[in-house]
């Protein structure tokens, strides 16, 4: 399973390249959908509820990823069972956007 999953990480980074508009604008509606209600509309959750995206490292793409995929110790969940690779990749150009 770790084999896979570092498998997939590196695939993902080999894609995770410079991103196209395309890309975060299909990365916002995955966002609306799956990560508004905690991290806010524009990737600021209310009284800090949750991590501001607007301040996530745009170096630290493994880190967004495996995030998405695990969750983390402090209460997000992991969406690796509900988002595909594709869909996480698009949420990466949306988040290093800045929205």
């Amino acid at each position: 399973m770790r084999a896979a999953v570092y498998g997939f990480a590196t695939a993902w980074l080999l894609a995770a390249g410079p991103g196209h508009a395309d890309d975060a604008a299909i990365g916002r509606e995955i966002f609306d959908e799956h990560c508004a209600k905690c991290h806010g509309k524009q990737m600021q959750a209310p009284a800090g509820l949750a991590f501001d995206l607007r301040r996530f490292p745009a170096t630290e793409a493994t880190r967004f990823q495996q995030a998405v995929l695990k969750g983390t110790a402090k209460g997000m969940p992991a969406w690796q069972s509900q988002l595909s690779a594709e869909d996480i990749k698009a949420l990466w150009d949306y988040v290093k956007s800045g929205g």
